[in-house]
C-alpha cells in the first residue's frame, strides 16, 4: 500500500499539468454548486431574521379563515375582516393594543414618471400604524403621515424612483392619487424587503383608495400585555371571533411569510441554479473521463512494465483511481472556498442591485459544503472509474510495444447500442408528442437522446469530422489534410472531447429554441385572439403591479374615435373546490374585441348571476348552456351562477368569465389587467392612439400600444431570461473548454517525436499551429453541429408535449436561425480558442529534441 502512495504521489509530481484541466473542471463545478447553496441558506436566514424583526412586536394577528389560492400563486385571497372587531379584541384580556392592518396594491411613479417596481414583487400600499412595535415598518427620516394625501415610502423605492422628503408625486391604487412623501421607511432593519415597495397612507385614505368599502381591513395586529405569550394571547382571543376569522401567533404569521418567500422565490431561484450546476457537472464528466482516458493511453508501456515486475491489476487500477481521488479531493476543497467566495461576492453585489442581503457572515450549513464536496469527489472518481479499470487490464506484453494510443472508439457493439437507444429514445418522444401529449414521456425519450447521442459519438466522429474537415483539404492544403486526419485517428477521443461541449451547446440551443417558441406563441396567441386595434396595459401588473382603474376603459368608450373599449378585470373564486381566475368584464364588448371561437348559447346576457365558461373546463364539470356552476367568494359566501354561453378559446379571456356586476359585492381592490381598444371605421392607429393617450394620462399614464407592440411586449422577459441562461451556461461552456485545451495538450505530448519529424521535413511553426488549431475548431464543430441538432430536437419534443391537444390551447414551434447561427460562431470561435495554447507549445518543440522522443 506504502508503494502504491509513493507511485501516485510521484505520477501526480511528474504529470502535475495533465491533470491541471481536471483540476479546474472539478473547482468551478464544485464552486458553483456551493456558492448556490451558501447563497440560498444565507438568503433564507436573512429574510428570516428580517421577518422576526419587522414582527418583534405583534403577538397575534386576526385574520379571515380561509384563502383562495389561484394556480401559480404562492399566497391565496383571504376574506376582509371588519375594523370594527377592532374594538371587541382590545376588551380582551390580555391585550394591550390591537390597530387594524389596511393593505392593498400601490404602485408609486418615480420622479422620471416611471412607475417603481412590480416586475415580480408586489407593490404595496397600506395604512400608517402609529403604534410603533405593531408596525412592521421603522420611521428612518421625516415624520408619519397625519393629512389626506401625505405618505411614507420605504427608503429602498424611494432611492430607486428617485423621490425625496417634500416630493410630490403619484399613487396608482389603481386609481392615481396624488401624495406628497413626508417619511422614508425601512423594514428589518434593511430598505425595504427585497424589490418589494411600501407607501403608508393615513386610515383614511387606505380605506377610501385599497378597500372596496370603509370598515375593512387585511387582519387586526395584536400586541399581548406583559405576562401573555402569543399562544396564550391565541387561545383568549378565539372565543370572541366571529365564523370565519382566525387568530395566529405572531411568530406563525412572520414564518408564513418567511415560507412564502422561500417556496415563491428562493426556491425557484435556488433551484434554477442547481440545474445549471448540474449541467456544468455532467460536462465536466466528459473532460474528466477524456482527461484519465488520454493518460491511461500513453501511460500503457509503464503500466506494463509495473504489471511485468509483479504488480496486480487491482494495484494498477487503485494507483490510477488514488490520482483521480487526490484530484478530486484537492479540487473539490478548493471549490467549497471558491463557493464561499462567490456567495460572499454576490453578498456585495445584491445590496448594490435593491435586493437585501445580510450584512453580517455568511450562513454556512453542514449540507452546503458536504453535499458539494461529496459531488465532485463522486464526480471526478466515476469519470476516471473506467480508464484505471482499463488501466488494470494492460497486459506486461505491452512494455514491448514501441507505441501506446487508446484505440477504443466506433465498435460494432457501440453502434448496435446506440442505435437501438437512438430508436427508442425518437418512439418515446413521438408518444409523448403525438399520441398522449405527456410531458413526462417525451421528457424520458429526450433525455435517451442525450445519452444516445453520447454513445453513438465515436461512431458518428468519423463521418461527421471529414465532411465538416473536407472544405479543410481546398483551403488550408497539407495543414488542413493533417488536422483532419488528426481529429480522424482517434473517434473515441474525439467524440468524448465533443460531447462536453455538446452538452452545453444543447443546453443552450434548447433555451434558444423555447424562448423563440414562446414568442411565436404570444405573437399567435394575440393575433389569433385579439381583434382590437389598440391595448392599454400596465406593464407590471400580474407582476406586483397595481392594474388599471375600472373608470378607464368607460372613458376611453366615450371617445368619438373608439368603437370599443373593453375592460378585462380578475377576480378570484373557489370553482369545483379550486381555486380560480375569474375574468371580470362586460362579456358583449369582450366578444365584439377577442376572438373566442366557437361559442354555445349567448354572452350578452349574462346579468349578475350567469357566467360564461370555456369548452374545456364545462367539458372537465360537464356543464352544458343552462347549467349550474356553485362559486365560493373570499368573503365566504356561496353562489350559484347559471352557465348561459360556452366559448372556444381562453387564451386572453381566461376559463371563467361574469360581469362588474355579478364582482361588485365580493370585490376588494376592483382593478383591470387590461383595456382592449377598437377603433371606428376610418380612424387611423396614430390618430386613435393620440385620443386615447390622452385619456390615459389621467389615469396613471399606462402605456398604449397597437396590437403588434402589445404582443411584443408581453414576450419581453423571455430576453431577459435568456440573457440570464446564456450567463449561467457559460461556465458550462468554459469547462467545456478547459476539457478541450486538456485534450489537446495531452496529444500534443502524446505526439511529440511526430510533431519533432512534421518540422525537420519542412513544417513552420505557423504551419504547426494553425494545424493544432484547426484539428480544435473541427472537435469544436463535431460538438457543436451535434449540440444544436439536439437542442433543436429536445426543444421541438418539449414544446410539442406542453400544447394541449385538449383544449385551443397550443405552443407553436420556432426556431431562431439567427440566434443558433450567433451558437454555432461561438462553439466553432470556442475551439479556436481553446487551442491558442496547445497550438504554441507545440510550435515552441525543439525539433531535436521532439524527434528523439521515445
Amino acid at each position: 500500500m506504502n508503494a502504491s502512495v509513493r507511485l501516485t504521489l510521484s505520477s501526480l509530481r511528474a504529470h502535475r499539468r495533465r491533470f491541471a484541466g481536471t483540476f479546474l473542471a472539478v473547482f468551478l463545478g464544485v464552486a458553483f454548486l456551493a456558492g448556490t447553496m451558501v447563497m440560498g441558506d444565507t438568503l433564507r436566514a436573512s429574510f428570516g431574521s428580517m421577518f422576526g424583526e419587522a414582527a418583534a412586536g405583534t403577538d397575534a394577528v386576526v385574520r379571515g379563515a380561509d384563502a383562495i389560492t389561484t394556480p401559480g400563486e404562492a399566497q391565496g385571497v383571504r376574506q376582509p375582516v371588519r375594523t370594527s372587531l377592532v374594538r371587541t379584541v382590545q376588551r380582551v384580556p390580555g391585550v394591550a393594543a390591537a390597530v387594524p392592518d389596511i393593505r392593498g396594491a400601490g404602485q408609486l411613479v418615480g420622479a422620471d414618471g416611471e412607475p417603481i417596481g412590480g416586475k415580480g414583487p408586489p407593490t404595496l400600499a397600506g395604512n400608517w400604524i402609529t403604534d410603533p412595535e405593531l408596525n412592521s415598518y421603522r420611521l428612518a427620516e421625516g415624520r408619519a403621515p397625519v393629512r389626506s394625501g401625505e405618505v411614507v415610502v420605504n427608503r429602498g423605492a424611494a432611492r430607486r424612483g428617485g423621490l425625496k422628503i417634500g416630493d410630490t408625486t403619484v399613487l396608482r391604487t389603481p386609481d392615481p392619487v396624488r401624495v406628497t412623501v413626508v417619511g422614508l421607511a425601512t423594514f428589518g432593519g434593511e430598505d425595504g424587503m427585497a424589490q418589494v415597495t411600501f407607501t403608508g397612507m393615513t386610515r383614511a385614505d387606505a380605506e377610501k383608495y385599497l378597500t372596496a368599502k370603509p370598515g375593512e381591513a387585511a387582519g387586526i395586529l395584536v400586541r399581548a400585555a406583559p405576562g401573555v405569550g402569543q399562544r396564550e394571547l391565541v387561545r383568549r382571543l378565539t372565543p370572541v371571533l366571529p365564523r370565519g376569522v382566525e387568530a395566529i401567533t405572531g411568530q406563525e404569521s412572520a414564518q408564513e411569510n418567511t415560507d412564502m418567500i422561500s417556496g415563491q422565490f428562493l426556491t425557484v431561484f435556488t433551484t434554477f441554479l442547481l440545474v445549471f450546476s448540474g449541467v456544468a457537472l455532467l460536462v465536466a464528466t466528459f473532460s474528466i473521463h477524456n482527461t484519465f482516458a488520454i493518460v491511461v493511453a500513453q501511460r500503457t508501456r509503464e503500466n506494463a512494465l509495473l504489471r511485468a515486475l509483479g504488480a496486480s491489476r487491482r494495484q494498477v487500477t487503485a494507483a490510477t483511481l488514488a490520482e483521480a481521488g487526490a484530484v478530486a479531493l484537492t479540487a473539490s476543497a478548493a471549490g467549497l472556498a471558491g463557493g464561499a467566495g462567490i456567495a460572499a461576492g454576490l453578498q456585495i453585489l445584491f445590496p448594490a442591485i435593491g435586493f437585501p442581503f445580510p450584512g453580517g457572515g455568511l450562513v454556512v450549513r453542514t449540507l452546503s459544503m458536504t453535499l458539494p464536496f461529496a459531488v465532485g469527489v463522486v464526480v471526478c472518481l466515476g469519470s476516471a472509474l473506467l480508464p484505471a479499470v482499463r488501466a488494470g487490464r494492460t497486459a506486461p506484453l505491452a512494455a514491448l510495444r514501441e507505441t501506446a494510443v487508446d484505440s477504443s472508439g466506433a465498435s460494432g457493439r457501440r453502434a448496435v447500442a446506440g442505435a437501438g437507444l437512438g430508436a427508442l429514445a425518437v418512439a418515446l418522444a413521438l408518444t409523448g408528442v403525438l399520441a398522449t401529449a405527456s410531458v413526462w414521456t417525451a421528457g424520458l425519450g429526450a433525455l435517451l437522446a442525450l445519452v444516445a447521442f453520447v454513445v453513438l459519438g465515436p461512431v458518428a466522429a468519423t463521418t461527421a469530422v471529414r465532411f465538416l474537415g473536407g472544405p479543410l483539404d481546398r483551403l488550408r492544403g497539407v495543414t488542413g489534410a493533417l488536422a483532419r486526419r488528426n481529429a480522424l485517428r482517434n473517434p473515441g477521443r474525439t467524440a468524448a472531447t465533443a460531447s462536453a461541449l455538446m452538452i452545453g451547446v444543447a443546453v443552450v440551443s434548447l433555451f434558444t429554441v423555447l424562448g423563440a417558441s414562446l414568442k411565436a406563441t404570444m405573437d399567435q396567441t394575440v393575433s389569433r385572439s385579439f381583434a382590437g386595434d389598440l391595448a392599454v396595459s400596465n406593464p407590471s401588473y400580474g407582476a406586483g403591479g397595481s392594474g388599471l382603474s375600472p373608470r378607464l376603459a368607460p372613458a376611453v368608450q366615450r371617445l368619438p374615435e373608439v368603437d370599443t373599449a373593453v375592460g378585462l378585470g380578475r377576480g378570484v373564486a373557489e370553482v369545483d373546490g379550486r381555486g380560480r381566475a375569474l375574468t371580470v368584464t362586460d362579456p358583449a364588448a369582450l366578444a365584439r374585441t377577442f376572438d373566442l371561437g366557437t361559442v354555445q348559447g349567448s354572452l350578452t346576457g349574462l346579468g349578475a348571476d350567469g357566467i360564461a365558461v370555456t369548452r374545456t373546463e364545462a367539458d372537465r364539470q360537464h356543464l352544458r348552456p343552462g347549467g349550474t356552476a356553485r362559486l365560493t367568494f373570499t368573503d365566504g359566501r356561496r353562489q350559484d351562477f347559471t352557465v348561459r354561453a360556452v366559448y372556444g378559446r381562453s387564451e386572453l379571456a381566461g376559463d371563467y368569465v361574469i360581469t362588474r356586476a355579478a364582482w361588485a359585492p365580493h370585490a376588494i381592490q376592483d382593478s383591470d389587467t387590461l383595456v382592449a381598444v377598437t377603433l371606428k371605421p376610418g380612424v387611423g392607429t396614430t390618430a386613435g392612439r393620440a385620443a386615447v393617450a390622452a385619456v390615459t394620462a389621467r389615469y396613471g399614464d399606462p402605456q398604449v400600444q397597437t396590437r403588434d407592440e402589445y404582443a411584443r411586449s408581453s414576450a419581453g422577459g423571455i430576453d431577459m431570461m435568456l440573457t440570464l441562461v446564456y450567463a449561467l451556461l457559460a461556465l458550462a461552456v468554459l469547462i467545456a473548454l478547459l476539457g478541450i485545451a486538456n485534450t489537446l495538450t495531452l496529444a500534443v505530448h502524446e505526439r511529440t517525436r511526430e510533431l519533432g519529424l512534421l518540422r525537420a521535413v519542412g513544417q513552420t511553426r505557423a504551419q504547426l499551429r494553425a494545424m493544432v488549431r484547426w484539428e480544435s475548431v473541427l472537435v469544436a464543430a463535431f460538438g457543436t453541429a451535434g449540440g444544436i441538432g439536439l437542442g433543436a430536437f429536445l426543444g421541438w419534443v418539449l414544446v410539442r408535449a406542453s400544447s394541449d391537444g385538449a383544449s385551443d390551447t397550443a405552443f407553436a414551434f420556432a426556431v431562431p436561425p439567427v440566434r443558433l447561427a450567433v451558437v454555432a460562431l461561438v462553439g466553432l470561435a470556442a475551439g479556436a480558442l481553446a487551442a491558442l495554447r496547445p497550438a504554441r507549445r507545440a510550435a515552441r518543440l525543439d525539433v531535436l529534441r521532439a524527434v528523439a522522443v521515445e
